[in-house]
């Protein structure tokens, strides 16, 4: 399949939630939806899913429109952030349930809810409730529940959103080798950018109901198409003039912090040391920058220069990076 969104727009009264927005995702390919609160993008999923319908535009699967059909009868898998398992039913029930309504004979039920159990990997506990389990076994379960029918699109609503952090770690390298195995063309919605770059093969940015950028997370990284993407991927500082070209910024990682400052290094005051494992972020105070600089060094590195809040520094650059055409050159 190839679903293609076309010039798709929705008002909610006087709110623009999505406004011209047009896509194209291939067959067997998992894309995230990345965006700050209500830029958007779990209004498109919903669209997509069948539970919102576009007040303009078109979505269609390899030509056939989708507006004015059902979630059922598109054939779409659905993974929301908290589960929407029925507590009343078993693993194995919960699995099996689009199965049941779709009238599936017994034993292909059996072998369907065998096969997900143990591609989630949850053999053996079959015959648990949902409060019996942690809250990264429930959401493999709503995936598996998703998968039941074998849907062409599967769509996923922040579905790591209530988990902790090493929990969540673990379920996106979870879901990107599900996905590998697979091949489900999956739409994920998200507005954490690390856990975007790790699950998707594509991303697409959304801001204010419009896509500012879609690409692979590389190519997004290295070459922002706008302002908001450059300031919504991380901690930036934009250069002043002269400092690493005429329009210029760097990230963190592209500073280096010395003691001894050189020709063409910015100078600076510490003023805060936060220790983040292996890594430290430092904020440095520079005259000529507006706002806070970031640089982020190695613990070690760290140890060897004894930073501390006051002291003076400068920051050499590794790489700087050049502004996306009519981005300001200041913050």
């Amino acid at each position: 399949m190839t679903l293609t969104i076309t010039s798709v727009g929705k008002r909610f009264g006087g709110f623009v939630a999505l406004d011209d927005v047009s896509l194209e995702i291939p067959g067997g390919e998992l894309v995230a939806l990345l965006g700050p609160s209500g830029s958007g993008k779990t209004t498109l999923l919903r669209i997509l899913a069948g539970l919102e319908a576009p007040d303009v535009g078109a979505v269609r699967d390899d030509g056939a429109d989708l507006v004015g059909q059902t979630a059922r009868a598109r054939n779409v898998g659905l993974v929301f952030q908290h589960y929407a398992l029925f507590r009343h039913l078993t693993v194995y029930e919960n699995i099996a349930f689009a199965l049941r309504v779709r009238k599936r004979p017994r034993r292909e039920i059996d072998a369907r809810v065998r096969e997900l159990v143990q591609l989630i990997q949850l053999e053996g506990l079959e015959r648990r409730m949902p409060a019996q389990l942690s809250g990264g076994q429930r959401q493999r379960v709503a995936l598996a529940r998703a998968l039941a029918a074998a849907p062409r699109l599967l769509l996923l609503d922040e579905p790591f959103g209530a988990l902790d952090a090493q929990v969540r770690t673990e379920l996106r390298r979870w879901l990107r080798r599900l996905h590998d195995e697979l091949h489900v063309t999956t739409v994920f919605v998200t507005h954490d950018q690390e856990e975007a770059f790790e699950v998707a093969d594509r991303v697409v940015i959304m801001n204010r109901g419009r896509i500012e950028q879609v690409g692979r997370p590389g190519e997004i990284f290295d070459h922002p198409a706008s302002d908001f993407v450059v300031r919504f991927l991380g901690p930036v500082t934009y250069l002043p003039a002269g400092v690493g070209g005429d329009r210029a910024y760097v990230r963190p990682h592209d500073l280096e912090l010395v003691r001894a400052p050189g020709p063409g290094d910015l100078v600076g005051t510490v003023v805060r040391v936060t220790p983040l494992g292996a890594t430290a972020r430092v904020e440095v105070a520079v005259a000529e920058v507006d706002g806070p600089v970031y640089a982020a060094i190695e613990r070690r590195q760290l140890a060897a220069l004894g930073l501390a809040a006051g002291d003076r520094v400068g920051l050499s650059l590794r790489h700087a990076r050049a502004l996306p055409s009519g981005a300001p050159a200041a913050a």
